[in-house]
C-alpha cells in the first residue's frame, strides 16, 4: 500500500470510530422517553373528583393520568365524560379509565354499576367516550384464592364475562386491562387469564406493589406480564424477613427494594408504549406467614419464584409504619402524606430515571 492510501485509510477509521460514541449517544437521546402518571387512588384520602385531579396532575407535569374508580368521574352521561376529557387535552394529559372487581362470584364484587357485564359494558362506553385506550379492571383480592374451586374457578368465571363483552370492547377499540390485585393472582395466573379471554382485547394492568403479595419478584413480574402489559398502576416494596416469612410494606418509589433503572430499562424493551403510572400506597405491612405448610393450601408455590422474593426479604429492613394522629388532624395527616409519597415518587422517577415525556 502507498504510504499517501494508507494515511488517508488510517485519518477515515479513526474518524469512524470517534463519531461511533457520539452516533450512539445521538440515538439513546432521540429514543421517546417512557410517560410518567398516576393513578388517582395515590390521593384517595382528599376524595378528589376528575376536576381537581386533572389539575393536580398537570401541576406535577404528568403526562397521564388513571381515574381507576368511576365514582371519581362524577356524571358518566357522554356530556359530563366529554368536558372531563376537553379539560385533560387542554392540560397535555392522557387519560386511562377503570374500575373493580368484574368476577360475579368474587368477594369484592358489587353490584352498584348491575350485574358483571353491565358493569364491563359501561367501563367500555366511558373509556371510549373519556379517549382512554383501556378499561382497567380487577378479578378480586386474596380471599378469592379460600373461596369454592379456588382462584381457578374465579379467572373461569372472569373470563366468561370478558368474553361476553369481546364485541363491545372490540367495536370501542377499547382493551380491557386486567390487574394483579391485592394477591388474587400470580403473574402466571393472570396470563393464564388473559390468554384464555384473547389478546386482541384483554390485557395486563401491572401492579408491582401486589406482585409482592404473590410472593413474588416486581421484576419477575415484569418478565412474565411485560408483553401483554397496557396499563400500569406501580410502587415500590421493601421486604424483609420474619420468624414465619416475610413482611411486606409498600412504600414510594426510590424507597423500596425496586431496582428502577434495570425496571425501566426492560419496562421500555417489553412495553415502551405503556406508561408507568404511580399509585402509592404507603403505610404498615402485611405479614405472609409462607414458611407454614398451611399457607400454600391457597397458593401455586414454585420455588423458583418464591426464591427470588426472598432474595429480596434478605436484603430488605423493617421500616416505620405510618400511624396518622387521631381526631381531626388525622384526615389532614393522611391526606398530606399521601401527597408527599406520590409526589416524591415522580420526582425520584423524573430525575433519577429520567422517565416522562414533558420537560
Amino acid at each position: 500500500m502507498h504510504r499517501r492510501s494508507f494515511l488517508t485509510g488510517l485519518a477515515t477509521a479513526t474518524a469512524a470510530v470517534a463519531t461511533r460514541p457520539l452516533l450512539a449517544a445521538s440515538a439513546k437521546s432521540s429514543q421517546p422517553k417512557i410517560k410518567l402518571g398516576l393513578d388517582n387512588f395515590a390521593v384517595r384520602a382528599l376524595g378528589w373528583k376528575a376536576p381537581e385531579l386533572i389539575d393536580y396532575a398537570a401541576s406535577l407535569k404528568c403526562d397521564t393520568l388513571l381515574i381507576s374508580d368511576l365514582d371519581a368521574l362524577g356524571s358518566l352521561e357522554d356530556a359530563n365524560l366529554r368536558d372531563v376529557r376537553r379539560r385533560a387535552e387542554a392540560a397535555g394529559l392522557a387519560l386511562y379509565a377503570g374500575s373493580w372487581s368484574i368476577c360475579p362470584t368474587s368477594k369484592s364484587f358489587k353490584k352498584n354499576w348491575g350485574t358483571a357485564e353491565e358493569h364491563l359494558r359501561l367501563g367500555i362506553r366511558v373509556s371510549k367516550t373519556l379517549g382512554s385506550p383501556v378499561f382497567r379492571i380487577v378479578l378480586g383480592n386474596m380471599e378469592d384464592r379460600k373461596s369454592e374451586g379456588g382462584i381457578q374457578a374465579r379467572i373461569a368465571d372472569t373470563v366468561a364475562v370478558l368474553q361476553a363483552c369481546r364485541r363491545d370492547a372490540l367495536a370501542a377499540g377499547v382493551k380491557v386491562a386486567v390487574e394483579n390485585h391485592a394477591g388474587d393472582l400470580h403473574s402466571w395466573e393472570l396470563l393464564q387469564l388473559i390468554d384464555s379471554a384473547g389478546r386482541d382485547f384483554v390485557g395486563a394492568n401491572i401492579d408491582s406493589g401486589n406482585a409482592a403479595w404473590t410472593l413474588e419478584d416486581p421484576m419477575d413480574v415484569l418478565e412474565t406480564l411485560g408483553a401483554v402489559t397496557i396499563c400500569s398502576s406501580l410502587r415500590d416494596n421493601m421486604i424483609w424477613e420474619t420468624p414465619d416469612g416475610a413482611a411486606v410494606q409498600w412504600t414510594a418509589a426510590g424507597d423500596g427494594l425496586i431496582d428502577w433503572k434495570k425496571y425501566a430499562a426492560r419496562w421500555s424493551q417489553l412495553c415502551p408504549n405503556t406508561p408507568i403510572m404511580i399509585e402509592t400506597i404507603s403505610g404498615g405491612p402485611r405479614q405472609f406467614a409462607f414458611k407454614k405448610p398451611e399457607f400454600w393450601a391457597h397458593y401455586d408455590k414454585r420455588p423458583d419464584k418464591l426464591a427470588k422474593f426472598e432474595a429480596l426479604a434478605k436484603r430488605g429492613r423493617q421500616i416505620p409504619a405510618f400511624k396518622a394522629p387521631a381526631g381531626p388532624e388525622g384526615k389532614t395527616a393522611t391526606q398530606n402524606f399521601q401527597k408527599s409519597e406520590i409526589e416524591k415518587s415522580l420526582a425520584f422517577l423524573r430525575t433519577q430515571i429520567g422517565l416522562g415525556a414533558r420537560a
